[in-house]
Order: C-alpha cells, then sequence, then structure tokens
C-alpha cells in the first residue's frame, strides 16, 4: 500500500533562522502551543489566506519582530491540533437526535419509561414519539426494553425508539397495529421481528425490520433535512471537529450540503458517502468536490452485516448468549461483486460496514476478488468499523491496502457486553488498533455518531485509554491494544486525510497545507477528558 508522503514527517518546521525575521501582515500568526503533526510541537503558526505559510518553533518565535497588529494569542493553556476529523459518523442523525426525543444517558427500563410518559405530554393527540439513543448496557433489568413496557405508559400513540447503534428499535403495540406487524408477519431480509415466547411480535425490531416502521415517522422534508443538517454541523464544530466523512448519505443531502456550504453555513468541512440507493445518483454526477473541499462526495457506503449489541454482526459461529443466531448478512457476496465493481467503474469510492468476523472476512474476500480482477492498486477501499476480525484477517487488511475505519468509543462501551456475545476467545481479535497498526494498515478514526457521543475528547480517551469513562476496565478489554498518543491523534489528522485522498491538503499544520484547526483547552492526552473543554475550529484559516 501506498504510504503517505506525511508519516515521516513532512513539516520543515519553517523559518529555524538564526537572524530576525520580519512577518509580513497580509499574514495572521497565533502564538500557542500547537501539535502541528502526530509527535511534534511548535510555538506559533503563520496563515495567509487559506493556508498556513510557516511553522516555528520557540528558538524561530523568538527571533521574530511580528507587527502586534497581525499577532493574536490562543487562550492560556490551550493546545491546537492539526483540525480533527470525525472519518465516521452520519450528520443527518447527530442533527435529528438535537430535534427528537434524545434517550442517551436512560439507566434502565423504569427511567425509560418515565422519560417516554413525560415526553408524551408535550405531543398533539395521536402524534406519534420518536426518540433514539437507548442502550441496555449496565441496566439493572439485564435486557431490551419490549413493547410490554412501552405500552404501560404509552399506549394511545405510536412508540418508535431507535437503539443507540442504529441498528435495533423497540416499538410499543400501537406502532405494530398501525403497521399490520403480527405474530405471522415475516421478518424482511436483513433484518429480524423478534417474538415472545407464545408467538407474538414482542416489539424489537432488528435492522431492515425497522423499516416496517418508517412510514410513522415525521416525514424527512427538504426543510426538515436541512434543518437537521444545519443542527448536525454546528453541533460538531462546537465539540471541536473540523470535519466529517459522512456515512449513509441520502442524494438529497448532498445538494443541501453543496448548498450550505456555498452560502457560508456549514462550519465543516464534510465528505460524503452516499448509501447503495444513491449510487446511480452519483455514477450520473461522477465523484464530486466544491473548488474549497468544503463539500466532496467521493463514494458510497454499502452494508454487509448489522451490529454486535443487537446481535446482527455476521459471525462464523453463533452468538455465545444466543445460540439460535450468528448475525445477519444483508449483502449476498455476489451482489457485494456486481455493486463495487460498477463503482470502481464509474470512478467511486467503495466503503463498507463489517462488525462480525464472517462479515469482514467476506468483504475482505469479495474486495480481494474485485481488485486483482480490475487490476487496482491504489484504491483506498475501506471497511468500516472492523470491529470483530479473526488474527489471520488482520494481515490481510495491510496486503490488501484496506483501510480499517474504526471508533474508539465503541470499544469502551461495547466491551461491557462483548463478553456474553463472543466468549473470551473472539476478543482477542475485537477492537485491535494496535494489533492493525503493528502489521502496517492504514487505521482511520471515527465515533459512528450519533451510535456515540461524536465527542474527539472522549475519542482520544477510548483510543490511548482503553477503559471506560468511569475508570472500569476488566481483564478482557486488552488494554494491549491501546494506541500511544502520536498514533491517536493520527487516526483523527494525517490518516483521515489519507483515506480522502488529501494527505497533501489536510492532516498537519506545514507550510502550502490549508489552516484547518482544532483547540482544546488542555492537552487530551495528559488531562482527564471530562477537564478538556473544545475552545474554537479553524477552516481554511476562519474561525468557525
Amino acid at each position: 500500500m501506498k504510504r503517505p508522503a506525511f508519516l515521516g514527517l513532512v513539516a520543515t518546521i519553517a523559518t529555524l533562522c538564526t537572524t530576525p525575521a520580519v512577518l509580513a501582515c497580509d499574514e495572521t500568526l497565533w502564538v500557542g502551543d500547537f501539535r502541528p503533526a502526530p509527535g511534534k510541537t511548535a510555538a506559533a503558526v503563520a496563515i495567509r489566506g487559506q493556508m498556513v505559510s510557516a511553522v516555528y518553533d520557540a528558538a524561530a518565535l523568538a527571533a521574530l519582530d511580528p507587527d502586534p497588529s497581525c499577532t493574536k494569542t490562543l487562550p492560556e493553556g490551550s493546545v491546537a491540533f492539526a483540525g480533527l476529523t470525525d472519518s465516521h459518523a452520519h450528520l443527518l442523525g447527530i442533527g435529528l437526535r438535537e430535534m427528537d426525543l434524545n434517550l442517551e444517558g436512560t439507566t434502565s427500563v423504569a427511567m425509560l419509561k418515565r422519560r417516554i410518559a413525560e415526553a408524551a405530554k408535550g405531543l398533539a393527540p395521536g402524534e406519534p414519539l420518536i426518540g433514539r439513543g437507548w442502550i441496555e448496557t449496565g441496566w439493572p433489568e439485564g435486557r431490551m426494553p419490549l413493547a410490554a413496557d412501552l405500552d404501560e405508559v404509552v399506549a394511545d400513540r405510536p412508540v418508535i425508539l431507535g437503539r443507540a447503534d442504529g441498528h435495533a428499535a423497540v416499538v410499543n403495540t400501537a406502532a405494530m397495529r398501525a403497521v399490520g406487524i403480527d405474530a405471522d408477519t415475516p421478518s424482511p431480509d436483513g433484518g429480524r421481528i423478534l417474538h415472545r415466547k407464545d408467538g407474538a411480535p414482542n416489539g424489537l425490531l432488528i435492522d431492515s425490520a425497522m423499516g416496517l416502521v418508517a412510514d410513522l415517522k415525521p416525514a424527512l422534508t427538504l426543510e426538515r433535512r436541512r434543518e437537521a443538517l444545519i443542527k448536525g454541523a454546528r453541533t460538531y464544530a462546537d465539540l471541536g471537529w473540523t470535519g466529517m466523512h459522512n456515512m449513509s448519505v441520502d442524494w438529497a443531502d448532498v445538494a443541501i450540503l453543496e448548498e450550505l456550504a456555498a452560502t457560508g453555513q456549514l462550519p465543516l468541512r464534510v465528505q460524503n458517502y452516499v448509501v447503495p440507493a444513491a449510487q446511480d445518483d452519483l455514477i450520473a454526477s461522477g465523484p464530486r468536490c466544491a473548488a474549497d473541499k468544503r463539500v466532496c462526495t467521493p463514494g458510497v457506503k454499502y452494508y454487509i452485516d448489522g451490529a454486535l449489541g443487537s446481535r446482527g454482526a455476521y459471525l462464523f459461529a453463533p452468538y455465545s448468549d444466543d445460540r439460535s443466531t450468528s448475525g445477519l448478512l444483508m449483502m449476498r457476496p455476489s451482489e457485494a461483486k456486481e455493486a463495487f465493481g460498477i463503482a470502481h467503474a464509474a470512478g467511486l469510492q467503495v466503503v463498507t460496514h463489517a462488525i462480525g468476523d464472517k462479515g469482514n472476512r467476506t468483504v475482505l474476500d469479495v474486495y480481494r476478488h474485485t481488485l486483482y480482477e480490475n487490476q487496482i492498486t491504489d484504491h483506498r477501499w475501506r471497511i468500516e468499523h472492523a470491529q470483530i476480525l479473526r488474527r489471520d484477517d488482520i494481515k490481510r487488511f495491510a496486503e490488501e491496502g484496506v483501510i480499517a475505519s474504526m471508533q474508539p468509543s465503541h470499544a469502551i462501551g461495547d466491551l461491557f457486553f462483548a463478553m456474553d456475545r463472543l466468549g473470551k476467545s473472539r476478543l482477542r481479535g475485537a477492537y485491535a488498533w494496535r494489533s492493525l497498526i503493528d502489521a502496517g494498515v492504514m487505521v482511520v478514526g471515527g465515533s459512528d455518531a450519533p451510535v456515540e457521543r461524536g465527542d474527539p475528547r472522549i475519542e482520544l480517551h477510548a483510543a490511548t485509554r482503553r477503559f471506560a469513562l468511569n475508570g472500569f476496565e476488566d481483564d478482557h478489554w486488552h488494554a494491549e491494544e491501546a494506541l500511544l498518543p502520536a498514533q491517536a491523534l493520527a487516526l483523527f489528522t494525517t490518516h483521515s486525510a489519507f483515506a480522502v485522498r488529501m494527505e497533501d491538503e489536510l492532516g498537519v499544520l506545514e507550510p502550502g497545507y490549508r489552516a484547518d484547526i482544532s483547540v482544546l483547552s488542555a492537552d487530551p492526552f495528559t488531562t482527564p477528558w471530562d477537564e478538556v473543554t473544545p475552545l474554537m475550529t479553524f477552516i481554511d484559516g476562519v474561525v468557525q
């Protein structure tokens, strides 16, 4: 696989001169604690227009004689990084999370019932109650919520509550009745309707089965989409991100994002990967990118399986805590080969969701077939999540140049229940960021928000500390997979830029690179995550 030039480290920490220099006033000199690239430090960065024009160490800064009118100082104690990019998130979902009932932080079925009962009071008669964000990990009831739980408090209207991972939902009886789900309703391809012992549906819908109640949700009009995308982008900029690889994007959202960027309303740099249903639209358009690179749409995002928490991840052997299933295969290999080949012929980048060990093996096999058959070399195809791997598949990522797009926060959440789902032996290849990097794999970092919070402080904590936010860890959490600070930072800077072919423009602060900068109140690698505050972001040298 081609290695990005910056990994050597690129920067000529500019102007390491010993004689005084004068900074031209068409530049702005920002003075502070900079980390211009993983493992590097600097004392100041000069910006001219959209670009970094110079980077100074302490000695070079002392030798300058800048015009005070074009010199600015970052807040005391703060640390500035090359712009942090979430390499896997869902911008529309992040915005909708802010608009619907947000169930993050729910700690029990009992609390869930209280929250939806309260939320229902503010709705018009018969108006559906839509929420998202619950996850049963650690709940005292030791189970997912069921229709019977919801019926006890809200029975007069449909209730649809998505699990945090986006791969399961619980609905009440009114919702099932409204769409005709009963004991005889077959599970759709790529999904499951779960049942009670008496055969009646219990309210849990897995993966594509959630589509059965989709028409009960508020229509995603262009106005609602626009509002959600604006809210999501502002939320992300405020958290300290400068960029996002936006996954599973509807074609309508591409036009909205391009319009928001053109009118100065998008405080985030966005790379879109469209849903398979939009593949033909993207082929007709061709991969697209605005001149300022604020919004680009390079490829298509596919799904091979579901999620671990909802037992949809596709495994070689049955789940340890449910021997009746090995997960879901959502795309047949023959279908994948055809779709990937068509995408490649149109110049599109292919990225595929795979979580289970058999899901990942399936994608690797299809990628190998398609790449070799078409003699593709510098493809930068990705597997999104690469979560549960057989150890002998780790080297295949490196051998075949497949990028592993992983989310550190998944580990510190999933490992509370992953032992139950997988058993001890399969965890040796789970969330194995360090093993992949040591094998020479390009690993990029994301959050999968709104599945997770989407906070760079949490992602850096998870990547380097690999224990829960409350300090908990266990022997099976494999602390040896934690990353060094420079490795973790690369996941969200240099590596994320490489994954979208922007390694010559983004990911480091060096002369000639775009001035995308994330400023945090303290060093997240030496300070507890919740004592760090996002302060400001720059895109192309402009504070957002």
